[in-house]
């Protein structure tokens, strides 16, 4: 079945955002000219508002959060490097093991906390003996931003200068996957430039939240990031008059990011709602952000697709994880309306 925004309330992700008029109107209006050429007036500003806002000296975009992670990667380690990640970060789990494909780096893999963070012992830990032969070189340690996996958590620029701050003693460099940072600033009212500062590169996405059709940005110092537009044209991201993309990168910059409250707001009115319900278990008492994760008790009789198949028959789309866990986004395309209604058909399902 195709899917369109009007015939569903759609849970399953803030990827699925549309472009708002007024991004319709800029994209119809800008002008453009060879990004591959420096010469597309609407994408340099965007790129100088990113990295400005960013606190960092250069920005590039890219037409995918993905890409930018991967580029990131590349630009700062060899083949035969090492890459310190969480397991249940994006990176390792939904990017198609690209890092090792495509660049030779190899991820290792520490666990997750359930706030998303990463023990400092165990990156401590992590770190190979740059003496000994056997060993891949460390050189990256990844965090993201908010972590998506453990329900939109965000990681504080407190704790985010603890991982620096680690990395940077030990020769290290650290990359932060800020796909949701502008979600997490909000949650913890603090700006994007605290949360990214400790960082050496950031990426953070136009698509999700803050409603761009496409396109994510990463940020940098002016010669990462000039390293990174060559591995940018590697990787087959180098576009042309890509001004109509990001003109409605500027308006998710200068507007959508002022509203991500009422997506977490409409998220904690979500999961109260389905507190209490019989055979669903909620992994945390409130959602941090806008992202929210339950568990289908053991005894109930229906799989996680199963629920999703009678959700969509009530008009609303979830996003499931394996046969037990689901998930579910609030963002723009959502309002209080939307919500009353997903929790409605939740009634029905689990009275």
């Amino acid at each position: 079945m195709t899917h369109t925004q009007s015939q569903f309330i759609d849970f399953r992700s803030d990827t699925v955002t549309q472009p708002t008029p007024e991004m319709r109107r800029a994209m119809a209006e800008a002008p453009v000219g060879d990004d591959v050429h420096g010469e597309d007036p609407t994408i340099n500003r965007l790129q100088e508002m990113a990295a400005e806002r960013l606190g960092k000296e250069a920005a590039l975009f890219v037409p995918s959060g993905t890409m930018g992670n991967l580029a990131a990667i590349l630009t700062h380690c060899n083949r035969g490097d090492e890459a310190i990640m969480g397991n249940l970060s994006h990176t390792f789990r939904f990017e198609a093991g690209g890092c090792a494909a495509l660049g030779g780096v190899n991820p290792f893999v520490i666990p997750n906390l359930p706030d998303g963070t990463l023990d400092l012992d165990d990156i401590r830990n992590a770190i190979r003996d740059k003496a000994d032969v056997h060993y891949p070189t460390t050189r990256l340690v990844i965090l993201e931003n908010t972590h998506n996996w453990t329900g939109g958590m965000p990681l504080t620029a407190e704790y985010t200068c603890q991982v620096g701050d680690l990395a940077h003693q030990n020769g290290l460099l650290l990359h932060l996957d800020g796909a949701r940072i502008f979600n997490a600033a909000a949650a913890l009212d603090v700006t994007v430039r605290e949360l990214a500062q400790p960082a050496d590169s950031v990426t953070f996405c136009l698509s999700k939240g803050l409603c761009a059709p496409a396109g994510s940005v990463l940020c940098g110092s002016a010669e990462f990031i000039a390293r990174a537009t060559r591995i940018r044209k590697q990787l087959g991201g180098g576009m042309r008059q890509v001004g109509i993309l990001a003109a409605a990168g500027i308006i998710s910059l200068e507007v959508m990011a002022n509203r991500l409250q009422e997506d977490h707001v409409r998220a904690a009115r979500l999961s109260a709602g389905l507190h209490g319900l019989k055979g669903l278990e909620l992994e945390k008492e409130k959602p941090a952000t806008n992202i929210l994760f339950f568990r289908l008790s053991p005894d109930l009789p229906h799989t996680s697709g199963e629920v999703a198949a009678m959700m969509e028959q009530r008009g609303v789309l979830i996003d499931t994880d394996g046969p037990r866990r689901i998930r579910l986004v609030t963002h723009n395309d959502i309002d209080d309306q939307g919500v009353e209604t997903a929790l409605k058909a939740f009634r029905t399902i689990f009275a």
